[in-house]
């Protein structure tokens, strides 16, 4: 059923599906001759990712995250509202004729990434879903500057009053994106800071080469996708990935996959 024209809270109308994830859809909406976002996910339907995002969301609240306006239920759905953003970086690169950054666009963009990754790694948390669609550029005066979307997989890795680390735990149910996760992540353990910036490095190489060396294994079920995508990246030296661009890509890929679980970067 369409949802184009439908009132929100009695005051947002949808306008346009901007797409879906996890969770259930994304709209823009108007209310005041001002435009936000809502996502929508079904009570029934979805895990329950919606409350967990905008609680955190909430809670970060600062450079390089869209503002969380409300959040709420109707009968049928939960509802968050918060600033409109523009193009994911995964849509503008599908936008290029030849699927490749220059070095410097993406130092730019890799910049602006770990300075928003810090600041929510000092807040205690971890995003735990890197990958291009989850940044994106922000509108209008604010069109230079990348956001980070989507915390329905965030969690706190360590208490905010003692800073311990949780304990790290094997054999866990990936979480995230198998292309852009880590090895650790892909081999089941209890993810920290480490882990999202690892993700970093491979989302920066993704921009600069086109093609990940684990992308488009044969495979034959999501299980065996997962090691044979976790195989691939431990074959692959930060030396072989990162060959041809400048030296600095290399140590940033040896870097974080040197990183302890509960060490400072």
């Amino acid at each position: 059923i369409s949802m184009i024209g439908k009132l929100i809270f009695d005051r947002y109308k949808l306008i346009k599906r901007l797409g879906s994830g996890s969770f259930g859809s994304i709209y823009s909406a108007e209310y005041n001759n001002q435009y936000y976002a809502i996502k929508l996910e079904e009570k029934n339907k979805g895990q329950n990712l919606l409350e967990n995002e905008a609680y955190i969301m909430s809670y970060l609240h600062g450079p390089g995250l869209p503002y969380v306006k409300s959040y709420g239920y109707s009968s049928k759905y939960n509802i968050l509202v918060m600033e409109l953003m523009g193009k994911s970086l995964e849509d503008i690169f599908e936008s290029f004729v030849v699927k490749k950054m220059s070095p410097r666009c993406v130092c730019n963009i890799g910049y602006q990434m770990i300075e928003i990754l810090e600041f929510i790694h000092n807040k205690h948390v971890i995003h735990r879903d890197i990958k291009p669609d989850n940044f994106v550029v922000g509108l209008n005066e604010k069109r230079k500057y990348v956001y980070i979307l989507d915390f329905g997989l965030s969690k706190k890795y360590r208490s905010s009053r003692t800073l311990q680390h949780y304990q790290k735990v094997k054999n866990k149910n990936l979480t995230g994106t198998a292309r852009y996760a880590s090895i650790n992540a892909l081999n089941g353990l209890t993810q920290s800071r480490r882990d999202d910036l690892e993700a970093i490095g491979y989302v920066l190489m993704y921009f600069l080469r086109g093609r990940l060396p684990w992308q488009g294994i044969p495979v034959k079920n999501k299980e065996d996708r997962y090691r044979k995508i976790m195989e691939k990246k431990i074959a692959t030296s930060a030396e072989e990935l990162c060959r041809g661009f400048p030296s600095e890509f290399t140590e940033y890929v040896n870097y974080t996959r040197n990183l302890e679980y509960t060490e400072q970067p």
